[in-house]
């Protein structure tokens, strides 16, 4: 492996770099936006038990506030919980917006990554190749073994940057997908609150547990 990533150039090392660092956030976001961490499933319906027994105190919405990110959003609410319906929708809508800047965390990245990496590539093919017809204009096409070092530079880099670029694609595109599923659970959820606290819902939230 060593004498392959040798073989590739110094462009290899940015590439290996971006390799990590996709990793590192693929592997971060996949455990930071499951289901059960980012929407519990029954989170609203135990706010809604909480506050028919008359027990959602300050510290109690703060709890639901450092419980999840659907407990910040809710928390939003239930602070304006005495107020209409439209600055309850106002103070979560505020809250969400930072909740899905949170959740979209390093996408960004990564998505510079799987754009980046197949050009790093490219560039050290266009290296590897100036290598080779400088080996021509020197020694000539007579020997093989002149040229062989600027052709296995291009095609290393070339795969390698390919190799990155690939599953960094699929993986930012996955996890998009990902944080807008959660972000329309969450809307829902969201909403649910909204319409028992104002009375807009019937009272079926208790069975949902």
């Amino acid at each position: 492996m060593f004498e392959l990533v040798k073989a590739g150039g110094w462009l290899m090392l940015p590439i290996i770099t971006c390799s990590i660092v996709a990793t590192a956030i693929v592997i971060e976001r996949l455990w930071m936006l499951r289901s059960s961490r980012v929407v519990p499933s029954d989170l609203v319906a135990q706010v809604w038990k909480i506050y028919r027994q008359r027990q959602l105190t300050n510290a109690q919405i703060n709890i639901i506030r450092t419980g999840s990110p659907l407990g910040r959003i809710v928390a939003a609410g239930l602070v304006n919980r005495d107020y209409s319906r439209d600055v309850m929708h106002e103070a979560i809508e505020e809250v969400g917006r930072q909740v899905v800047h949170e959740l979209e965390r390093y996408l960004n990245t990564l998505g510079t990554i799987a754009s980046i990496s197949p050009l790093l590539g490219l560039l050290g093919t266009v290296i590897g190749m100036i290598k080779v017809f400088s080996a021509i204009t020197i020694a000539g096409v007579g020997n093989p073994t002149v040229l062989a070092g600027g052709i296995s530079e291009a095609l290393i880099t070339t795969a390698a940057g390919l190799s990155v670029a690939i599953p960094s694609l699929m993986f930012h595109r996955y996890l998009s997908g990902r944080v807008t599923f959660l972000v329309v659970k969450m809307e829902e959820e969201a909403l649910k609150i909204i319409e028992v606290m104002q009375g807009e819902r019937a009272d079926d939230l208790g069975d949902a547990q």
